[in-house]
């Protein structure tokens, strides 16, 4: 399909009969993002005060608590706003039927999460939370020069998904220039296959979970395929951390840059990389906060667990939701000029974090080190049981030997306290979770921040 036909009738007729705002919204984006940063703020105000008299008149859980916080509602700031406690993923859990505004105008719609944190969830979006999460990914390729309609491969592997990868939805891939590879079909004869079916397709944009892509990119290295895509402008990941190897790899094959975006199936699309790698948020669609253990706000700079308010969520209103990632955010502005927050960093979930019996919190880098630097480890994935119990799931080459399994020990050892133990396992495959990501490191140990 010719992307003009796709970006000017195709894609906007679907959404006009799915009765979701996607191109107003994304219309609506293209201006704001270019206020200052205290335009915006104002803006997320407004937005946020609105979000709050919906909570309060539909959704009883929610005006239970607003009630009792004492927030004054005319005379909303972002201290006001401090004065609602924080919910939490076990709030939605118990109480998401009282969340809900099940009469949002466009209607409702029920969504489970694949639970790769430990914690599945089921919580319902509306058409405007939909719309929010195109509209933003949208602008944010057009930072990258990739527009609606431009042809774009998906390296995606979440069941939902696959489920729906029916003669239907390829006829809707194919209108809208869209090539859906499966990632969880990542075999060699596969990746080979895929590899001349991107350079068939020639696009614009890769887009994919990070670990899925930077496996193409690794076995088109050591398989000596030359990857020639001439209209290629970036390579998009998401759902995982993007470690720096990754991003160095995947650009040396791909030969275009790499740019993460950062989101979840809860809060929605909340930031992505502009061409000078800042991570922007959303800032129209989401409120940020970065909070101590205490629940204070840190200063920009210093790390804490981000609590997000999504601004588009009226269908079930996640506000000053704890989102269990750590993240710092940033005092420098948008280098284009834009008045959208900037994340300095994203550290991860809690749950990527390891925990010493010292009581200390360890990186997750600091097992992922050691894997890396042993011989003969094609693939991995780390678990923490509990304080001194770790399980390593190991995808061997043939330079492994079994002295590797005593350095590996003894460097944990090193790192983690002469008590802790390491069960090795030596498989033939690492698994996704069943979200559809691949995670190298999973703490089963609550960790506190």
């Amino acid at each position: 399909m010719h992307p003009f036909i796709s970006r000017n009738i195709v894609y906007p007729l679907q959404e006009k009969l799915l009765n979701r705002p996607t191109f107003s919204y994304l219309k609506e984006l293209e201006k704001t993002q270019w206020l200052s940063r205290e335009e915006i703020e104002a803006l997320q105000i407004k937005k946020l005060q609105t979000l709050l008299k919906t909570a309060k008149t539909h959704c009883s859980w929610h005006a239970k608590r607003i009630h009792e916080s004492g927030i004054d509602l005319e005379n909303l700031t972002f201290a006001e706003l401090q004065k609602l406690p924080p919910m939490s993923k076990t709030d939605a859990q118990q109480h998401g039927e009282q969340m809900a505004w099940l009469n949002v105008p466009g209607g409702i719609f029920r969504y489970t999460t694949g639970g790769s944190s430990g914690q599945p969830l089921i919580f319902h979006f509306g058409r405007y939370r939909q719309a929010s999460d195109a509209a933003g990914r949208i602008r944010a390729r057009r930072w990258w020069g990739v527009d609606v309609g431009d042809p774009e491969v998906y390296l995606w592997g979440a069941p939902v998904e696959l489920n729906k990868t029916d003669r239907i939805k390829t006829i809707r891939d194919r209108l809208l220039n869209q090539l859906v590879l499966n990632a969880f079909q990542m075999s060699p004869e596969m990746m080979s296959n895929y590899l001349s079916a991107i350079q068939r397709f020639n696009p614009k944009c890769i887009y994919g979970y990070a670990s899925s892509v930077a496996l193409l990119a690794k076995y088109a290295k050591e398989t000596n395929q030359h990857v020639e895509l001439p209209q290629l402008k970036v390579v998009c990941t998401t759902g995982e951390p993007l470690y720096e190897e990754q991003r160095q790899l995947i650009s040396e094959i791909f030969n275009v840059p790499v740019a993460n975006e950062f989101g979840s199936r809860d809060i929605g699309f909340t930031a992505h990389e502009n061409r000078h790698h800042q991570m922007l948020q959303m800032s129209e669609s989401i409120i940020i906060e970065i909070l101590d253990p205490q629940g204070n706000p840190v200063k920009p700079g210093e790390t804490g667990e981000a609590v997000m308010t999504g601004l588009c969520s009226e269908a079930q209103p996640f506000i000053r939701y704890r989102t269990g990632d750590m993240m710092k955010l940033s005092e420098e502005t948008d280098k284009d000029g834009r008045g959208l927050h900037v994340i300095e960093e994203i550290s991860g979930r809690s749950t990527d974090f390891l925990a010493h019996r010292n009581g200390s919190i360890v990186h997750a880098l600091a097992a992922i080190y050691v894997l890396r630097e042993t011989q003969g480890v094609e693939r991995f994935k780390i678990i923490q049981h509990d304080i001194d119990r770790f399980e390593i799931q190991i995808v061997a080459n043939p330079m492994w030997t079994n002295q590797a399994k005593t350095s590996i020990d003894q460097k944990f050892k090193s790192r983690f306290g002469e008590t802790c133990s390491t069960e090795i396992n030596l498989i033939e495959e690492i698994l996704p979770e069943a979200s559809g990501k691949i995670r190298q490191v999973v703490s089963k140990v609550q960790t506190v921040f």
